[in-house]
């Protein structure tokens, strides 16, 4: 498997606010050695730039349709963008 840096842009909707989302996936993030941001949305949905090696990436993609416990995700879309100086996983604040 090629483990060259790929970015990918997530959009998770459903009752992913309120539920410690953002500090799981920073968390989860940070585990798998993935830069990028998390943040939520003013709609209700969080918002998240994930980059690393592709099995890091897809396995932070496959924790996202998933989430804390507490998550109820329904949809998770995700875009491929181009790979870019992104620090550490971190959160950010509400766009």
């Amino acid at each position: 498997m090629n483990d060259e840096a790929i970015a990918r842009h997530l959009r998770i909707h459903g009752r992913v606010q309120g539920v410690t989302y953002r500090a799981s996936m920073v968390a989860e993030a940070t585990r798998l050695g993935l830069a990028g941001w998390v943040r939520n949305r003013r709609d209700g949905s969080v918002e998240a730039l994930a980059q690393g090696g592709s099995p890091a990436v897809q396995a932070l993609i496959d924790w996202a349709r998933r989430g804390p416990p507490q998550a109820r995700v329904e949809r998770v879309d995700v875009a491929e963008t181009e790979p870019q100086a992104l620090p550490p996983f971190e959160q950010r604040a509400t766009a």
